[in-house]
């Protein structure tokens, strides 16, 4: 019989959650390390925006064809050690990127870190709801806010290591993958424990009311909210530190200290979803965010210098906020099947960034980065389809 993934441990192991968040942090720092090099990958190899959203292309897409089938599969057959295995592939990786002699050897090295991030995140974010005592949103949120905070320190670690010291310095942030790993063994040993201990009970699964063509439909609705979410956030953590330097002639580490500002404002927005959307549930959460972002997506190719950061900062902590409630709720559409879930939105999100970011690759090349920014704004209408979503009652019932 297999694991309900739905019943999480009696009461909030918050350890647990900080460890798992941790390491999420952990793992998107070196993920977040491939988006930072670009400005010095470009000057290096010669490359053109088309070239650097195909990297991005590798790295995302790579995990989003991966992760929903890793979900499938954990989802009836828990694998607790698969979460250091993911972490290494991500160090293998991170090392190629250091190394490699020429273009094709960046995008192997975007690809091993997207293989990483498939295998890592279904199961980590299992160990996150079976840990979460029944406060679903606070444990994805602490578990994504690890991961945000982590995308967040890329570029400045970036800008004060990787950028004075070169390319080749991006291997000794193989040492942090090492800790991940032993961090993961951990967690890997407390999830086994627990998996065992309730695959010999009877696993409960609380359903819904809701028939399968409804379900169907609401979670093509949250792909297409996602869609939305991602693709401008793409916009944002590739091309934002280019966009500052054309607009506003900026050098690269000031552009890449914008860029964390940003990163760190999603970072917080993450942990303020999950907590509103604990004490009013997610469908809020989803209401407010990503039409709510709306009007300052539309601003901000047109402020000046100091007030596009600002403007920057409410972007990333309004529209982040999205993402745990999306997740939390299209838990509930498909209950005891979390892994699935998570492999499809984790992957998903992935996914439609990197399309976004070879699409916005190619139209920066065509039409200008400002351009681009200016055409990004008006995806979050796309948010107005949170109206076909079933209510709070409807999922309850």
């Amino acid at each position: 019989m297999s694991l309900s993934a739905t019943t999480p441990a009696a009461k909030t192991t918050w350890l647990v959650l900080v460890a798992i968040s941790l390491c999420h942090m952990i793992n998107d720092i070196m993920q977040s390390l491939l988006a930072a090099l670009y400005p010095l990958l470009a000057l290096e190899f010669d490359l053109s925006f088309w070239q650097i959203g195909l990297m991005t292309f590798a790295f995302q897409v790579t995990a989003s064809l991966l992760q929903p089938l890793v979900g499938l599969v954990t989802d009836k057959r828990p694998m607790p050690q698969s979460l250091p295995v993911g972490m290494g592939s991500t160090l293998l990786g991170l090392v190629l990127l250091a190394t490699a002699p020429n273009y094709a050897g960046l995008l192997a090295g975007a690809m091993l870190i997207g293989i990483g991030s498939a295998v890592f995140h279904p199961e980590a974010s299992r160990v996150a709801r079976l840990a979460s005592g029944g406060k679903f949103g606070t444990a994805q949120s602490l578990f994504q806010v690890g991961g945000n905070f982590g995308s967040a320190l890329g570029p400045l670690l970036a800008a004060f290591i990787v950028v004075p010291l070169g390319r080749p310095s991006v291997a000794a942030f193989a040492l942090l993958a090492m800790l991940g790993m032993l961090i993961l063994n951990r967690v890997g040993a407390w999830y086994g424990a627990l998996a065992r201990a309730q695959a010999n009970g009877r696993g409960q699964v609380a359903g819904h009311g809701l028939s399968r063509r409804h379900v169907t439909w609401a979670i093509v609705v949250l792909a297409v909210l996602t869609f939305s979410k991602n693709a401008y956030t793409a916009s944002l953590t590739s091309y934002y530190t280019f966009f500052l330097i054309e607009r506003f002639d900026m050098g690269i580490v000031p552009a890449q200290q914008m860029l964390f500002l940003f990163l760190a404002a999603t970072a917080a927005g993450v942990m303020l979803g999950g907590l509103i959307g604990d004490r009013f549930g997610p469908l809020v959460v989803i209401w407010g965010s990503i039409l709510g972002v709306l009007p300052f997506t539309l601003m901000l190719p047109y402020m000046g210098l100091a007030m596009t950061g600002v403007v920057s900062v409410v972007i990333g902590l309004i529209l982040a906020s999205a993402f745990p409630a999306i997740v939390v709720y299209a838990q509930a559409l498909l209950p005891g099947r979390v892994g699935l879930v998570a492999g499809i939105f984790f992957g998903f999100a992935f996914g439609m960034g990197g399309i976004a970011a070879a699409v916005l690759g190619v139209l920066a090349d065509a039409r200008g980065i400002i351009w681009v920014f200016q055409a990004c704004a008006f995806l979050p209408l796309l948010g107005l389809l949170t109206i076909f979503l079933p209510g709070r009652r409807q999922l309850a019932s």
